[in-house]
């Protein structure tokens, strides 16, 4: 009987050492694995000054806002999303804002590769911050 306890006792010290490598060598693995994952940050190279509306899809109760095709846009307006460095970005989509004091502009949402911001251009095609 003591005998076979000593086999039981050996058998379960062997039994805890095992277990014990394994989370060791888990931990390694896991350690390893993270020290691998990178993040690469690209760098801005010309960096370009673009008014971004966070939610463009909130709506005061003063102001209204009504789609416009970037086709139909005034002339002017056209003309600032082709210059310097606008034309860098490609419009999406458009809306006339009409706030409560009667001012207008035009918000233009812009893409630019993964990129997204918006553009306030008033009548005469200036920009608007």
């Amino acid at each position: 009987m003591k005998h076979s306890l000593n086999i039981i006792n050996k058998n379960f010290k062997q039994y805890i050492k095992t277990i014990r490598m394994r989370k060791i060598i888990l931990s390694a693995t896991f350690i390893a694995l993270a020290g691998l994952a990178t993040v690469k940050a690209s760098e801005v190279k010309n960096p370009i000054r673009v008014a971004v509306q966070q939610d463009s899809t909130t709506k005061q109760d003063s102001t209204t806002r009504t789609p416009v095709e970037i086709k139909d846009l005034p002339e002017p307006v056209q003309k600032t999303l082709q210059t310097e460095p606008v034309k860098a970005w490609t419009p999406t989509d458009a809306f006339l804002v009409t706030n409560a004091d009667k001012t207008q502009y035009y918000l233009v949402n812009v893409k630019k590769e993964q990129e997204t911001g918006s553009l306030k251009i008033d009548k005469d095609g200036k920009i608007v911050q």
